[in-house]
C-alpha cells in the first residue's frame, strides 16, 4: 500500500503550539528574537520548507519572508504574516516597517550556519548581537507531539513494508549497491523522500546502507559503530561493490523519510544459516535493545543509557566487539530522529540531558568483528509519560531467507 506524503499540512493548531514553547525558551534564555534559516528548522516552526526566512520575536507574532514561491508557502504555512521578499536585505526594514523595530540581540543556530552567512547576518542586523540559539531550537524539537508521532508511525510503516521487500528479493551474487538500488526504488514508490536530512555539515545520510560479511568487518570514517566500504575512495560508506553471499551476516541499515519525518532501523539478515559467532552477537544485539527499552523512562539521564548499554554488552562478553573495533568506538547507543535523521538529545557517554516524555531515539546496540563481519539492530523508541514503547513495527528480530 502507497503511503501518501503529498499536500500533508502541519495543523495551525501544531504551529501554534510550537512557536509558544520557542518564545518560552527565548524569554527563558533572554533571546530577543530568533531568525530561522535552516530548513527544517523553518519547516517546523512554519509548516513549509519553501525558500524562506522566518523571524520570530519575543513579544510579537512571527513573520515568514519568503523568496519563492509564495503560493506554495501561502498553501501551507500555518503563520499568519506571510510577506514576499526579492531580497534578503531587506528584511530588517520591513521588520522594522511592521513591527516598529528590531530587537538587541537576534538569535541564530550557530550548528548551521556558515562562517560567511554568519558574517552577512552580523552586517545585515547591526547594530543588533547575533548569538547561538541552537539550543533554544533544538530544545523545541526533540519532544514529539502527538501529530509528529502519528507522522513517525506512518514512516514505520513503510520501513516495515521496506524491508519485507528486502527478504523477498535479496538473492546471493547481486553486489550491495546494486540491490540498495532496488530497495531505493521500492522505498521510493510508496512514499520515501530519497534524501535523508542531517544536520552536521559533516555528516552523511543516506537511505540504504547494507553490509555483508567482510563489509561489515571494515573500519570507516562514518561515525558510527559499523560503516560499510562505500562505492569509492570519495564516499566510503554503506553498500559497496562486493557481491553478497549466502551463509554470511547481513547488516541492513534503512533510513526512511515520509512527510519530512526518519525512520532509522537496522536488521539483521542470511540467505542460508548464520555462523555461531554472528548469531549469538545478534541475539546480544536484541538483548540490549530491550534491557535499554526496559530503563528509559522519564527522569533518567542520557549517560545512563549509554552506560547501562555497555555494561549489558560486558556481562555477555562481548565488550570487546560493541560499538566498533577497539580503537575506533562511538560513544552513543542512540540519537533522537525526527526531521533530521541524527536530532538531539545523543544517547552518549556522560550526557547529563533527562528523558522526558515526547523523545523519540533509535537505539542502535551494534558489534563489528575485524575484516568478519557486522551484527546488530537499529528500533526507534518514545519515551512516554512512564515507560519507553518500540514506535518500530519491524518485528526485533534476525531474517533468516
Amino acid at each position: 500500500m502507497k503511503t501518501e506524503s503529498v499536500l500533508t499540512r502541519v495543523p495551525v493548531s501544531e504551529i501554534s503550539r510550537r512557536i509558544q514553547a520557542l518564545k518560552t525558551r527565548m524569554e527563558n534564555t533572554g533571546t530577543g528574537a530568533v531568525f530561522l534559516t535552516h530548513k527544517p528548522d523553518i519547516y517546523y516552526f512554519s509548516g513549509t520548507a519553501q525558500d524562506a526566512y522566518l523571524y520570530v520575536p519575543l513579544d510579537q507574532d512571527p513573520l515568514l519572508f519568503v523568496k519563492r514561491y509564495l503560493p506554495r508557502a501561502l498553501a501551507e504555512t500555518g503563520i499568519d504574516s506571510v510577506i514576499p521578499v526579492e531580497s534578503i536585505t531587506r528584511i530588517p526594514g520591513l521588520i522594522h516597517s511592521c513591527q516598529g523595530r528590531v530587537p538587541r540581540s537576534i538569535g541564530l543556530a550557530f550548528d548551521v550556519v556558515p562562517v560567511r552567512d554568519f558574517q552577512f547576518f552580523n552586517t545585515l542586523f547591526n547594530p543588533a548581537v547575533l548569538t547561538d540559539a541552537a539550543s533554544v531550537i533544538m530544545d523545541c524539537r526533540m519532544i514529539k507531539s502527538g501529530w509528529e508521532i502519528e507522522q513517525m508511525q506512518a514512516v514505520a510503516d513503510l520501513s516495515r513494508q521496506t524491508f519485507s521487500f528486502v527478504c523477498e528479493n535479496m538473492r546471493p551474487e547481486e553486489s550491495e549497491i546494486a540491490f540498495c538500488g532496488r530497495v531505493e526504488a521500492f522505498a521510493r514508490a510508496h512514499g520515501h523522500s530519497g534524501k535523508l536530512l542531517v544536520r552536521h555539515y559533516r555528516a552523511e545520510g543516506f537511505a540504504h546502507h547494507l553490509m555483508s560479511g567482510v563489509s561489515g568487518g571494515q573500519g570507516g570514517a562514518l561515525d558510527s559503530p559499523v560503516c560499510g566500504t562505500g562505492t569509492c575512495s570519495a564516499y566510503p560508506y554503506g553498500a559497496g561493490h562486493k557481491l553478497i553471499q549466502r551463509n554470511e551476516p547481513i547488516l541492513l541499515d534503512l533510513g526512511t523519510m515520509v512527510n519530512g519525518y526518519h525512520m532509522d532501523e537496522t536488521r539483521m539478515l542470511v540467505i542460508g544459516t548464520l555462523p555461531s559467532q554472528a548469531e549469538q552477537a545478534g541475539q546480544a544485539a536484541i538483548d540490549i535493545l530491550h534491557h535499554v527499552l526496559e530503563m528509559m523512562q522519564p527522569g533518567i539521564l542520557a549517560g545512563e543509557v549509554f552506560t547501562a548499554a555497555v555494561d549489558r554488552a560486558e556481562k555477555l562478553g562481548l565488550a570487546e566487539a560493541f560499538l566498533g573495533l577497539p580503537d575506533l568506538k562511538s560513544r552513543f547507543i542512540g540519537h533522537g530522529v525526527g526531521l533530521e535523521l541524527v536530532e538531539a538529545p545523543i544517547l552518549s557517554k556522560g550526557n547529563p540531558q533527562e528523558l522526558m516524555p515526547g523523545m523519540v531515539f533509535a537505539v542502535e546496540p551494534k558489534f563489528i568483528f575485524q575484516d568478519r563481519f557486522a551484527a546488530g539492530i537499529e528500533s526507534v523508541i518514545q519515551v512516554t509519560e512512564t515507560r519507553a514503547r518500540f514506535l518500530s513495527v519491524t518485528e526485533n528480530r534476525m531474517f533468516i531467507l
